[in-house]
């Protein structure tokens, strides 16, 4: 590809394909908070944002990010689905402000005469009639060949006859979908290259699905066989099993292809979970580039050779994407591992005390537990007894109750650096209401801040029955500072309260400090 690199363009469809996953709908304002995340911070260079038609909700959301985009000179990078139906879906439209049609024709000979019941020709005459309106209005036209990579494997003469028809139109982008999934890189390289030698100048998109787990090898194989275009979804989203996320198109094209593209990486993680929150589709821990887990070293021996000039670093650097390398503690953490998390806490142990902590996180590992970097202060205390962590923040009683028809009460007492407080408050549920009464002692008795709770998570540690312990892992924002905390007890409200207790601890080491 040349020391250069080719430049591809990223087409992001979350708002439209990516809506196509089960159970996921966005809300117009949220479809307009993704597209500025998409077309300002992450510098995609266009969004499907909706298919013309759907609804009165879908047109609203269309024009409020067509105002918008209006507003930022972004209009051109904003496109919408449209029909080959005479000139109805032009028009919807064309009445939202929108200026690009992405026309779903039909890209299979199969889909042709067996669900349009229409010949080659018939379709080729309407779908000329659409493209001849939409110049009329000014709307720029983009075409799927919608199930593509079937057409062009049993029925290439079709496929040709399609393009032949439509090339010499005004037709901007030919947009190839594998849209039941079903091809592998080889024939994606195969069929691009044909399409690519027939049709030398146009411009060609591919629009992968991850049916066979082969959506990302299958992009880059399409830019191996020359398209200009690729589409893609945060997290993967997408009908059945998505299609190709933009974060691993991303950094493999950069990696691998040294392909050029205008997304901005950093930003990659912060707009995932933002679509996560919005789209209610978990992200996997294990996810490439945005999952939780990705950039987290469990062996000891990773840890080590990270000490030792990076040995267990590849190009995937956290930082490359707005995040940072964490090591996490567990049965295979060995002392190098530990040590690095002890050196970004500020602690230094002798050997023997290394060897005393190493051995209590190895037991808590083979019960499973999670062990967090914020546990390991508490660990050290708990292993050498001699106050590593002073707790300048107790609980020394608390009454929470819940009772039919009453909002639940909390009334708690708490030693703050040696003097004691007590207050009360109701609230949405027990541990609501504890916060609560906790907040009001901190910002109305004591004025101070009080942390941002803005993650709350209840598992039971894996292997774990329904009795057995609930692990509380609560995510606090402080001073724009983010860290986590984690509460381990038989009851769900004590081990939040638990991980709460560590976070007041942790904030006033910061503050005394």
């Amino acid at each position: 590809m040349g020391k250069e690199g080719v430049k591809i363009e990223i087409m992001d469809t979350t708002l439209r394909d990516g809506e196509q996953t089960s159970g996921v709908s966005f809300v117009p304002h949220e479809k307009l908070m993704i597209a500025r995340l998409l077309l300002e911070d992450l510098k995609v260079d266009r969004v499907e944002v909706a298919s013309a038609r759907v609804s009165e909700g879908e047109f609203e959301a269309v024009k409020m990010i067509c105002d918008w985009a209006a507003r930022r000179n972004l209009l051109h990078k904003v496109e919408v689905l449209g029909f080959v139906d005479g000139h109805t879906s032009v028009d919807w439209i064309q009445r939202t402000g929108c200026r690009v049609i992405n026309l779903l024709c039909k890209g299979s000979l199969k889909h042709c005469t067996q669900q349009l019941h229409k010949t080659p020709e018939e379709h080729l005459a309407e779908i000329i009639d659409v493209v001849r309106y939409a110049d009329e209005q000014d709307i720029t036209v983009n075409v799927y060949l919608e199930d593509w990579s079937n057409g062009i494997k049993d029925s290439p003469e079709y496929v040709f006859q399609l393009m032949d028809g439509l090339k010499d139109t005004g037709i901007k982008r030919f947009m190839l979908p594998d849209t039941l999934g079903i091809l592998n890189p080889l024939q994606v390289i195969e069929y691009m290259r044909k399409m690519k030698k027939r049709y030398p100048y146009t411009h060609f998109d591919f629009h992968a699905h991850n049916d066979y787990d082969l959506a990302v090898s299958n992009v880059l194989a399409a830019v191996l066989s020359g398209v200009k275009g690729l589409h893609t979804t945060i997290n993967g989203l997408g009908e059945r099993a998505g299609n190709a996320p933009l974060a691993s198109v991303q950094a493999i094209l950069k990696d691998h292809f040294n392909a050029v593209t205008n997304i901005d990486e950093s930003r990659l993680n912060d707009v995932s979970r933002v679509v996560e929150s919005y789209s209610g589709i978990v992200i996997p821990a294990n996810k490439p580039i945005v999952g939780e887990n990705v950039f987290t070293q469990v062996a000891g021996v990773h840890a080590d050779g990270d000490n030792k000039n990076n040995l267990y670093c590849n190009d995937l650097l956290p930082e490359r994407f707005g995040r940072k390398r964490e090591y996490a503690l567990g049965k295979t953490s060995g002392k190098a591992n530990i040590r690095k998390n002890l050196e970004d806490l500020g602690l230094e142990l002798d050997e023997d005390a290394m060897r005393m902590v190493t051995e209590r996180i190895i037991e808590l590992g083979d019960k499973k537990e999670l062990v967090t970097q914020e546990d390991l202060p508490y660990i050290v205390s708990d292993v050498l007894k001699h106050g590593a962590v002073g707790e300048k923040v107790k609980l020394k009683s608390y009454f929470v109750n819940l009772a039919h028809g009453l909002k639940p009460m909390a009334t708690l007492k708490i030693e703050i650096n040696g003097k004691e407080y007590e207050e009360s408050s109701s609230g949405d549920g027990q541990y609501d209401a504890f916060v609560r009464a906790l907040r009001k002692i901190y910002k109305v008795t004591l004025g101070r801040k009080f942390p941002m709770l803005t993650n709350y998570a209840v598992t039971i540690p894996p292997g774990g029955r329904t009795d057995a312990f609930v692990q509380t892992v609560i995510t606090w924002s402080y001073d724009e500072q983010v860290f986590r905390t984690r509460g381990l007890d038989a009851d769900q409200t004590e081990a939040a309260i638990k991980a709460t207790m560590k976070m007041l601890n942790l904030i006033e080491d910061k503050i005394n400090d």
